[in-house]
């Protein structure tokens, strides 16, 4: 369908690879997953795949089997992890694609054993076992661990790959929840040692772990935020560029802008109230300009009290009035000589 309404986001594959390959040597030795669920959260989750593995991913990961599936018909062959357990149906659509699946529970290591069984592989189908070390969300309890790793291992048709938690607080340098988090899971794998069992990889950090926490990072940290672009949270944002500095990397780079077209531009003079609600007067006489982006592409109705802005000839030009479903009405200077037609830009720089 063709779009005649002039707004559009363009997303800089370019900039995925520098951060892929920004994140890989923060994580080295340990490799690198890029998280690509919800669709590349929301930037396409094919050509950010496709990016990151160029930029030195080792593999990826999805929320959903209907995601990695996506991936296999966009032709990617790359090592795909599920991160929750599917259902049997859904464990068997993923092994008939040569999707990982995450499991926690003995139905899945049953139902994964049977899709195994009808895919016929030609060998044993990796899977990876989530443990519950704090999150709270999903995966096994740690009492749990060892019948699961002696069910994998009883199947012929299946092979463990990895066992694995998710941090919930890393994000917050100071919590000790994650360094309890890492006692626990590793104090599993001492106790999987002790009884024999080889457990050929353990990881455990999200982004904010492999930034923020280095001992988290073991043998594969799994990023997605700053995959595209940005620190999870303030506080982690110096240590970002800690190690930025201590692997002599440049700054990520923001993947994502959001732009528009100026559709009308009118002059109105101090005091005078706009949109609905008629909420602000006019501080000065100012030329106002009409933005083709409203609540209904996303944009925050609380962006006007909270002093949102966009970029119009490099300089910021405030909302004068409440964000309409369709529309935005922001303040440009008498002497900026704003035109119908000039790019605005709510997400991203301009100059």
């Amino acid at each position: 369908m063709r779009r005649y309404r002039p707004n559009w986001l363009e997303v800089d594959l370019a900039a995925v690879e520098h951060n892929a390959a920004v994140l890989a040597g923060i994580a080295a030795p340990a490799s690198l997953c890029a998280v690509v669920k919800a669709d590349g959260y929301g930037h396409g989750a094919a050509g950010t795949a496709r990016a990151a593995l160029a930029g030195g991913a080792a593999c990826l990961a999805v929320a959903l089997v209907e995601e990695g599936l996506a991936l296999r018909e966009a032709g990617i062959a790359a090592p795909v992890l599920l991160l929750s357990e599917p259902s049997p149906e859904g464990i068997e659509a993923a092994v008939a694609a040569g999707l990982t699946p995450t499991l926690y529970t003995a139905g899945g290591v049953a139902a994964a054993s049977r899709a195994a069984a009808l895919a016929a592989a030609t060998g044993p189908v990796a899977v990876q076992l989530k443990v519950d070390t704090g999150m709270h969300r999903v995966g096994a309890d740690p009492d749990q661990l060892t019948g699961l790793v002696a069910a994998v291992a009883a199947s012929p048709r299946l092979r463990l790959e990895a066992i694995w938690s998710h941090l919930a607080v890393a994000d917050r340098p100071e919590d000790a929840t994650t360094a309890e988090q890492l006692r626990r899971l590793l104090a599993l794998r001492r106790d999987l040692a002790a009884r024999s069992i080889d457990v050929p990889a353990v990881h455990l950090a999200n982004t904010a772990g492999a930034l923020a926490h280095p001992p988290t990072r073991l043998d594969l940290v799994r990023c997605g935020i700053a995959l595209y672009g940005y620190a999870p949270g303030h506080e982690v944002g110096p240590l970002l560029a800690a190690e930025l500095a201590r692997v002599g990397a440049e700054p990520l780079r923001p993947v994502l802008a959001w732009k528009a077209k100026v559709t009308l531009v009118r002059e109105y003079p101090a005091g005078e109230r706009l949109s609905y609600g008629r909420v602000k007067p006019l501080a000065k006489r100012c030329l106002v300009a009409t933005v083709p982006l409203g609540y209904a592409d996303g944009v925050s109705r609380g962006y006007f009290a909270a002093g949102g802005a966009v970029l119009i000839g490099g300089r910021r030009c405030p909302l004068v009035g409440q964000v309409t479903m369709d529309q935005l009405l922001v303040a440009c200077s008498l002497r900026s000589g704003v035109r119908e037609g000039d790019e605005a830009v709510l997400i991203g720089p301009q100059g």
